[in-house]
């Protein structure tokens, strides 16, 4: 064979460019045996292509030769794994599939083939929107039949016509109106106010989409070997810019009785140590903010934990699951998460310290990232996402003194930027001081792109001197007695099942409760975590309560219910 038809070609892979010198003579076969043996295979579950988008594929054959398909000195080949073998069998697929489609019924298997192997990207969108419609919250389906308008009343100094007319000075508002927001000291609107004002305008928010932030490379680059040992600007996340959320999803937290806090706080009363609950309950219109929401409280569970004066350490809850199945049966669902700081300064007069202000702190980073771990936990989901999901309803609360040293609640939220950075592993609390939030560096296993936040025009790197409350979203709480409740509770006591003996309580739960005012019909009226407990000990029984079914229990003669 002649020297002029030695001809060298660049194989290129998601490991790197390797290069191989054969023939323009060799058939299509014999390049896959050499580019098999050149990349260290042992396998043939790899196809080669011409484009570097996996196009014009160049089929296994034993009669076609390299320079038949047009391959000169110096030509690259993109090689891509796939699933199943890439040798003469890929010409019996194409030359079967080309017979197929001469057929008007052959082509409609072969479609049907095409669309179990490779989903259409086409017919994605509109599956997947069928499907976030159905999912989405009730509350939201119905926020997107309101308009949201702020209705004003007709200015005497100002307006001109009778009281029927309208004009600039009177006509409704937008909800996310500047001077409106301004007049009233709004420093967040409302989530779907948000979206109304990006689907505002001429385009009627026809290119509105929105995107989760994103601090991981993008994976599958085929330029270079992946990190560490190479990054680009195709794979490489971008510099983050820190900025203040201007709107949330959750815009007021209501207890809907005093005894539902007033319960969870005896365990900080009688021990003096700190506690960590969920809250359950639903989300409803708030009728004081314009398209606003209000995760409304019906009842505190309280997950197993170990607490002391100054810290709270979370253990595995095996009942996780079926908390989330009985408060579901009971038209309820975790809204939030609620935990106590509280430090008494007068045992006589009752009051704690204030601790968390201004000058301090509001959340420490520690208690940010939980607040975004859990925020990622439970979505929310949202038709105008990509993915179907864009940032989270899960509110926080905490209970600690306030200026006037009684114990007082705020809530709270992570900003949508937090939870990718949580998400991501890029946000770490410091140990120094609890205000202070820290970014990781990059490494061997994880690149961390630069984040950046603006303090009077400048741009300064996100680094351990910058205070975590640039990442928070301020809600307030309170609690309102209804006339009809979610779940109704009394004044007299409920047995608190996770209150152990250890601090004197007394749990005579049965006893108590059908003492009370003589019937067995009370238990309608119990929390949470009561109805837990009587479901808990009649499943320890063997008996069906309608989670889950379980085990028969396993009797002898000597066994007995009675314990």
């Amino acid at each position: 064979m002649s020297k002029s038809n030695k001809i060298v070609l660049r194989i290129q892979s998601a490991d790197g460019t390797k290069r191989i010198e054969t023939e323009q003579t060799v058939t299509t076969k014999g390049l896959y045996e050499l580019v098999k043996a050149a990349c260290g295979f042992d396998h043939y579950d790899f196809a080669l292509y011409r484009e570097r988008n996996y196009t014009k594929e160049i089929v296994s054959s034993g009669s076609q030769e390299v320079k038949d398909i047009g391959l000169k000195h110096g030509d690259i080949v993109y090689l891509r794994l796939v699933e199943g073998p890439s040798t003469s069998k890929a010409a019996e697929r194409s030359a079967s599939a080309n017979s197929l489609a001469s057929s008007h019924s052959s082509s409609l298997s072969s479609a049907t083939f095409s669309r179990e192997a490779t989903p259409s990207t086409s017919s994605k969108p509109s599956t997947a929107a069928t499907e976030i419609a159905v999912l989405e919250d009730p509350v939201d389906l119905e926020l997107y039949k309101q308009d949201g308008r702020i209705k004003r009343n007709r200015d005497e100094k100002l307006c001109r016509h009778n009281s029927n007319g309208c004009c600039v000075h009177c006509s409704p508002l937008e909800p996310w109106d500047e001077n409106y927001l301004k007049e009233q000291k709004i420093k967040h609107f409302s989530f779907h106010s948000y979206l109304k004002k990006l689907t505002s305008g001429a385009a009627r928010g026809k290119f509105v989409a929105l995107e989760d932030l994103n601090c991981k490379i993008k994976s599958g680059c085929r330029d270079h070997p992946p990190w560490p040992k190479g990054i680009c600007s195709k794979c490489q996340p971008s510099a983050i810019t820190l900025n203040r959320q201007p709107y949330r999803h959750v815009d007021n937290v209501m207890f809907e009785n005093t005894g539902i806090v007033e319960r969870f706080l005896n365990y900080w009363r009688t021990s003096g140590h700190q506690r960590i609950g969920f809250l359950f309950g639903k989300y409803e219109l708030h009728p004081d903010v314009p398209l606003g929401i209000r995760a409304r409280v019906a009842a505190i569970y309280e997950p197993p934990q170990e607490s002391n004066r100054d810290s709270i350490r979370l253990l595995d809850d095996p009942h996780d699951a079926d908390v989330d199945e009985l408060a579901r049966l009971l038209g309820l669902q975790r809204v939030g998460w609620i935990f106590t700081d509280l430090l008494s300064e007068n045992l006589a007069s009752g009051t704690v310290k204030h601790v968390r202000n201004i000058k301090t702190h509001f959340l420490t980073a520690q208690e940010c990232i939980l607040a975004g771990n859990l925020q990622n936990k439970y979505p929310n989901r949202c038709k105008d996402s990509s993915n179907g999901y864009f940032g989270s309803k899960f509110v926080t609360v905490c209970v600690t003194g306030d200026e006037k040293k009684q114990v007082h609640m705020e809530g709270y939220a992570v900003s949508a930027q937090c939870m990718a950075l949580v998400r991501d592993n890029c946000l770490i609390p410091t140990k120094d001081a609890p205000e202070l939030g820290y970014i990781r560096e990059s490494s061997d296993k994880q690149y961390v792109p630069d984040v950046y936040y603006k303090v009077s025009g400048i741009y300064l790197p996100f680094c351990a001197n910058h205070s975590i409350t640039y990442e928070l979203v301020s809600g307030g709480s309170h609690w309102q007695a209804f006339k009809k409740a979610l779940c109704s509770i009394r004044n007299y006591r409920v047995f608190e099942i996770n209150l152990t003996v250890t601090y004197g309580e007394r749990q005579n739960f049965f006893y108590d409760k059908i003492n009370h005012r003589g019937n067995f019909f009370c238990f309608r009226n119990s929390s949470l975590p009561c109805i837990l407990f009587i479901l808990f000990k009649i499943s320890a029984l063997g008996f069906y309560y309608g989670l889950h079914p379980s085990p028969e229990p396993k009797t002898s003669p000597g066994d007995s219910f009675a314990r």
